[in-house]
């Protein structure tokens, strides 16, 4: 088996405008919209970390500064908890900034998610790395990332993460043309169309926000003209590379994910997920699972 260069590194792009949630994201960065008590962002960085990668680069935009800030000690907080010996609070208050080792890059202005993977160029160097989208969050208990991990250690190459779904909502997505390999899970992906219209995708397994790529993609970039909706999109370079071969960067397998995935990338979906989330915690459940029945059964 070819001995390729471990992930370590991970890539979280948060530049978005999130105009999909104003007027809250006016002065609040949409990756810092709670899903219950905790920071949508904070989910992927946890995500990231649990799979190893302890080197987080946060690829931000102006009005983001309270991401930094969330990922950093608050001292006159920790004080006033410690001083009430609110050591519960204490603690979460603590944990972001305890996670990982975090970095921040700007991207100047919104030129799509290629350009966004390609502001982390200089940190990742000729490293392959994960890239972690907050719009998509994966229950803990599925070991997406891993698994990603483990694909590119035996292939090479870059790894996105597919799920299937119903032909109507294709063009809401990147598609991928497939072919299978001897993995269940695993498959070749041979080409890749951004949001193509229902009727020319190539199936209906839609790329998530889950990406391992070769560091070659950033060469690519560099050369990839503004795709659909006149940005850089990072579909349109993975295509490139799934035509190459090792040597160059390629090829692209994906994973496919049949497990539980949280959108919140849309109104609707953000209040499913904020329910499920709510409707999984212990210490809210007991009261919040019968009131919502009573709730539903009054409308």
């Amino acid at each position: 088996m070819a001995d390729f260069d471990p992930v370590t590194k991970a890539v979280v792009p948060a530049a978005g405008l999130g105009t999909r949630f104003l007027p809250a994201t006016k002065a609040t960065p949409k990756e810092m919209l709670p899903i219950v008590d905790k920071p949508a962002i904070q989910y992927v960085v946890e995500e990231a970390v649990s799979a190893g990668l302890l080197d987080v680069l946060m690829v931000t935009g102006k009005n983001k500064r309270s991401i930094e800030d969330h990922f950093d000690r608050a001292i006159e907080l920790e004080d006033v908890l410690e001083a009430k010996g609110d050591d519960e609070r204490l603690s979460q208050v603590r944990e972001p900034a305890d996670l990982a080792t975090l970095h921040y890059v700007r991207q100047g202005e919104p030129r799509g998610l290629g350009h966004a993977v390609l502001c982390a160029k200089q940190h990742v160097g000729r490293n392959p790395f994960a890239c972690l989208l907050g719009d998509d969050l994966i229950d803990p208990r599925d070991e997406l990332l891993k698994r990603m991990i483990e694909v590119r250690a035996t292939h090479g190459g870059s790894v996105i993460a597919l799920m299937e779904v119903p032909r109507e909502q294709v063009s809401l997505y990147g598609c991928a043309a497939i072919e299978p390999t001897a993995e269940d899970d695993v498959v070749r992906v041979t080409d890749l169309v951004e949001k193509p219209p229902a009727e020319e995708a190539p199936s209906n397994w839609a790329i998530i926000g889950r990406y391992v790529i070769d560091p070659a993609v950033f060469e690519v970039l560099e050369n990839t003209p503004p795709g659909r909706g006149g940005e850089i999109q990072l579909t349109d370079a993975l295509r490139t590379l799934a035509g190459r071969d090792v040597d160059g960067g390629g090829p692209v397998h994906g994973v496919l994910f049949r497990g539980r995935r949280y959108d919140t990338g849309n109104k609707l979906d953000y209040l499913r997920t904020v329910v499920q989330f709510a409707a999984d915690r212990p210490d809210l459940a007991p009261e919040f699972l019968p009131w919502l029945k009573d709730f539903l059964g009054s409308r």
